[in-house]
């Protein structure tokens, strides 16, 4: 077995221990930097990390390959990558964008395997008179239709 699928089944192994944790991003260079990115359904905490670490680590004979390990959480402000974090963010506002050029920005009311449902007010023209009413709009977008999909982090 060559040693990225060593590392990939490690990774696995413990993922299957972690079950909220999920995988997002794993690459290991041509110097053997392995590199590990995890996000988990109530977010990662540093023992989340220490644990993945410390599994690969411990498994991998340090006399037979020499590599350096990184595991990290997801960045706040990195787009979205997978449907369980759309699940993860429902009720956060999200901006999209579509590969036909679209942009959306709303809440996300509801989220699956397959699709994403965005929901938002806008000012329109009223159908009779003069001036203008809030109404209530609601998108739903398949995953291979987003380009581009970050949270936007609000204080409050």
């Amino acid at each position: 077995m060559n040693f990225e699928n060593t590392v990939r089944d490690l990774l696995e192994e413990v993922m299957n221990n972690h079950p909220s944790l999920f995988l997002i991003d794993f690459s290991i260079d041509s110097s053997g930097a392995i590199r590990v990115v995890v996000d988990g359904d109530r977010g990662v905490v540093l023992q989340d990390c220490i644990n993945i670490s410390r599994h690969i680590e411990h498994n991998i004979d340090r006399e037979e390959h020499d590599f350096s390990l990184e595991v990290t959480s997801v960045d706040a402000t990195a787009p979205l990558l997978k449907p369980r974090q759309y699940v993860k963010n429902i009720g956060r506002k999200i901006k999209i964008d579509t590969h036909v050029g679209e942009a959306f920005e709303g809440t996300i009311r509801e989220a699956s395997e397959t699709n994403v449902v965005l929901q938002w007010k806008a000012r329109e023209p009223k159908p009779i008179g003069k001036g203008k009413r809030t109404v209530e709009k609601e998108k739903s977008l398949l995953y291979n239709e987003i380009n581009k999909a970050k949270i936007i982090i609000q204080f409050n």
